[in-house]
């Protein structure tokens, strides 16, 4: 797979305009470091996927949309691509894993789609077979299509522009499309931050594979950071991880959590699990003396698990 170019970070730029909000990026100071948090939280849908959403449906020959489109997500994919649909007029078919949190649930079916509940593991083969029995329409893959990565590469893109001589910027991985798709921005706006992707401790195929040095699959156990981490790492995405990423780490469940209470007490904003992933990783003081940028993912959690971790604990 070949990475976003400038002229096509700019035409997903154009294309987002006036769908995506070009999110503020505020500093964030705890004691860990220049650390800024880049607030794709504030999108319309909660979350940075109405950026690769939206590109994709936009790039799309319209031909191809005339009978709607699939999508296969945990959440926050399948409310982007349904935000989109729905203002297009079209229907949306959605495949989400069985422990998709309810609030994103809910939010898919306020947006209009149809929703097909899976096991994990099927869930899985539908990312991999990139689609889904019995669904028709164009079918959008949260993670490996190349328009997706080329929307999610506007955030690099704007983080280039809006903070200069950013040394590291710290993104979420779940399949890579978010990460490889700033590296790739940033890279087009002449910018050489150093991208790293930060995954759960329970659910970190990227960390392993990087230390192998080739893609390895890994005993995948759920938690409530659900938009990020994997069973293995797309066969699709390892190439350009490889390439466009300077490495992957891990935060544990209890640093991710205490980042989701640190941002809701200190800076009052709501992040989910796989939102909060980047600033656990930066407060781990790696990174002291640079120029930091936590990339704030999505805001969309379950109330219950929100008012668990505000107590001091950590969901189930």
């Amino acid at each position: 797979m070949v990475e976003p170019t400038r002229d096509g970070v700019l035409a997903a730029a154009g294309r987002l305009a006036d769908l995506a909000v070009r999110t503020p990026l505020i500093r964030f100071d705890d004691g860990s470091g220049e650390v800024w948090l880049k607030l794709e939280s504030l999108q319309p849908i909660g979350s940075f996927k109405i950026r690769g959403a939206g590109n994709a449906l936009g790039a799309a020959d319209p031909g191809a949309l005339a009978s709607g489109v699939v999508t296969a997500s945990a959440g926050n994919m399948a409310q982007g691509v349904a935000w989109c649909a729905r203002a297009r007029g079209i229907p949306c078919t959605v495949v989400v894993p069985d422990h998709a949190p309810t609030t994103k649930i809910a939010a898919i079916q306020r947006l209009g789609a149809k929703i097909h509940k899976v096991p994990f593991d099927r869930w899985w083969r539908v990312l991999q077979d990139r689609r889904f029995e019995g669904a028709d329409g164009l079918f959008v893959h949260p993670v490996s299509d190349p328009a997706v990565i080329a929307g999610n590469a506007t955030i690099g893109w704007e983080i280039a522009a809006d903070l200069p001589n950013v040394d590291v910027v710290l993104a979420p991985f779940g399949g890579g499309g978010l990460s490889c798709g700033v590296a790739a921005g940033l890279a087009a706006a002449g910018s050489r931050a150093r991208v790293v992707a930060v995954e759960p401790e329970t659910a970190a195929p990227l960390a392993a594979s990087w230390s192998a040095g080739e893609p390895r699959g890994i005993d995948y156990r759920p938690s409530f950071v659900d938009g990020a981490g994997g069973k293995s790492v797309l066969p699709e995405m390892w190439p350009l991880a490889r390439r466009l990423l300077a490495g992957a780490e891990t935060a544990t469940l209890a640093d991710t959590a205490a980042a989701v209470r640190v941002l809701a007490e200190r800076a009052r904003l709501v992040a989910e699990g796989a939102g909060a992933l980047a600033l656990a990783a930066a407060r781990q003081g790696r990174y002291s003396g640079q120029r930091v940028v936590a990339i704030v993912s999505g805001g969309n959690i379950d109330s219950d698990r929100f008012t668990t971790i505000l107590k001091g604990e950590l969901p189930s």
